[in-house]
């Protein structure tokens, strides 16, 4: 385990949780407020990185980065659902 590790899983799970009210008013709201090229390159992006992190044996961050990217997907997934 390298302390990196720690460091970027806590970051992307404070990301993950700062996009956990947006998509609970998505749901709610039944609106898809999040700009479908804003949610695209953010969440495949994301998913990269979660694949370099796993090549590099960092397997908490790549589960966090994945989390965060799944956050993003489903704001992506609502926009497209409450057009």
């Amino acid at each position: 385990m390298v302390w990196q590790d720690f460091v970027i899983s806590g970051a992307n799970a404070i990301l993950f949780l700062s996009l956990v009210p947006q998509i609970y008013y998505g749901f709610k709201a039944k609106k898809g407020v999040i700009k479908r090229w804003t949610s695209i390159p953010t969440f495949i992006c994301l998913y990269g990185m979660s694949f370099a992190f796993f090549t590099l044996d960092l397997m908490y961050s790549s589960s966090m980065t994945a989390l965060a990217a799944t956050g993003w997907l489903v704001l992506f997934i609502q926009s497209v659902m409450y057009k």
